[in-house]
C-alpha cells in the first residue's frame, strides 16, 4: 500500500488515512479524496498503519469497521491508549448494534454504510479538516 511520505509541516493540503483490506475501496476512496484536494495515506491494514505512524498525524483516519487481526474500532481504541486523538470515520458494510455503539464514541465524525454516496463521504471527512489560518488582518 502507499504510505504518505515524511511531510514538511508548510505542506497545506489536509492528510487522511484510509484503512481497509479491500484494495478496491482503498484506490477508489483514494481517488476521491485527491480529487477533493487532500494528501492521502493508505494502508491494507491496521497494523500496517500503526508500524508507519506518518508525522505529523493524518487529520482524519477512514477506518473500515471489520478488518482481519485488527478492526478499525480496536485501531482507534489503540491510537487513544497511544494518547493519539484522531477525528474517525467508519465504514462499514455490517449494520450491528455494537458497529452503532462505537460509531458514538467521542472523536467518532461518522458511520458510513457502504456503498456510500461520494458526497456523503467527502462531507463527512470534511468535518475532521481544520482550515489553515489566512493571512492576519492589516490595520
Amino acid at each position: 500500500m502507499r504510505r504518505p511520505q515524511k511531510r514538511n509541516m508548510s505542506t497545506t493540503k489536509p492528510l487522511i488515512a484510509v484503512v481497509d483490506d479491500d484494495r478496491s475501496v482503498v484506490k477508489s476512496l483514494a481517488r476521491l479524496l485527491r480529487s477533493a484536494g487532500y494528501e492521502v495515506g493508505i494502508f491494507g491494514s491496521a497494523h500496517e498503519f500503526l508500524g508507519s505512524l506518518p508525522t505529523p498525524l493524518p487529520q482524519c483516519l477512514v477506518l473500515d469497521v471489520q478488518t482481519p487481526e485488527m478492526t478499525g474500532i480496536e485501531l482507534q481504541t489503540r491510537l487513544q491508549e497511544l494518547g493519539h486523538r484522531v477525528p474517525v470515520v467508519f465504514m462499514t458494510a455490517h449494520d450491528t448494534p455494537q458497529t452503532r455503539a462505537a460509531a458514538t464514541q467521542d472523536g467518532i465524525l461518522g458511520l458510513l454504510f457502504k456503498p456510500f454516496a461520494p458526497a456523503a463521504f467527502l462531507a463527512t471527512v470534511g468535518k475532521a479538516v481544520v482550515p489553515s489560518p489566512g493571512p492576519l488582518p492589516r490595520n
